[in-house]
């Protein structure tokens, strides 16, 4: 099992770091989860196709985390050579948002079925609200989604994803709580969504000091990672953006409350399994 962080930035745009957007290889079948800014030159730059994703599993409808769901339906759609319908996974009010996203697209879908005589059918993704419970069973790859506490963004849910023996839990934008504790347990990799609690508490900034009560710091991420005995602790998402040479820093953070691997970096960092 492969995780690539395609994007590791924040709602805040940033010229090295492309919105919130994970990939994960499980028995040779690519999942999307979330889709935010820049989302598909990083799909290019990991060599992904949109025509190749198996899924798109969404956590939570804060825009930063779909910000480029249209230009994945978009580019999915036309860089198919048949009907390739794009299965997307998220919690109850995704299929609100995907159908109007395609309102929004009409002009742009009439003007190309007009135009190329090979493209004779619609994007027409097919669009599951889960909250809690198995999502995907069949083949060589099962997915669980569970609820998870993002208040007053509600409702918010993980993903684990197990293949091969191997699995992998999708936190997205949470505060520790006993659904994704549950989530984890045994899991061999914690992808967790982080914020640095001390660096943003110096920002005198309403705005930003609202964060601290929705999203888990690094050593609240740690000491899930602890409790559920996961492997490996993966950060993403990092609020403020990791500065070069701050990496040790993030680091200890997580080491001191959890004695498993941590890993971290610029975005396609990619972690094996």
């Amino acid at each position: 099992m492969k995780i690539v962080l395609l994007g590791t930035g924040s709602p805040l745009p940033d010229p090295n770091r492309a919105g919130p957007a994970t990939l994960v290889e499980a028995a040779g079948q690519m999942f999307l989860v979330d889709c935010g800014r820049g989302v598909m030159m990083r799909l290019a730059a990991a060599g992904v196709p949109a025509a190749q994703l198996a899924g798109l599993l969404v956590t939570h409808l804060h825009s930063d985390h779909i910000t480029d769901l249209t230009d994945v339906l978009t580019s999915r759609w036309v860089m198919s050579l048949a009907p390739n319908p794009l299965r997307i996974y998220g919690p109850p009010g995704i299929k609100g948002v995907v159908d109007s996203i395609l309102a929004s697209l009409a002009p742009d879908i009439g003007y190309r079925l007009a135009h190329h005589d090979d493209l004779t059918w619609s994007p027409d993704p097919i669009v599951e609200e889960v909250l809690d419970g198995p999502v995907l069973g069949a083949g060589d790859v099962r997915i669980v989604a569970a609820p998870t506490d993002h208040r007053p963004v509600e409702p918010s849910i993980a993903f684990r994803i197990e293949a091969e023996g191997k699995a992998v839990v999708l936190a997205g934008d949470t505060v520790p709580c006993e659904s994704l504790d549950r989530l984890c347990v045994g899991a061999d990799a914690l992808v967790h969504t982080v914020i640095r609690e001390d660096q943003v508490k110096a920002i005198p900034l309403p705005r930003l000091q609202d964060i601290l009560d929705y999203h888990s710091s690094v050593e609240q991420a740690a000491k899930t990672a602890a409790k559920a005995g996961v492997g490996t602790l993966v950060l993403t998402h990092y609020v403020p953006a990791m500065a070069p040479g701050t990496e040790d820093e993030w680091q200890a953070q997580a080491a001191a409350h959890f004695d498993g691997r941590v890993e971290l970096g610029d975005d396609l960092h990619t972690v094996l399994l």
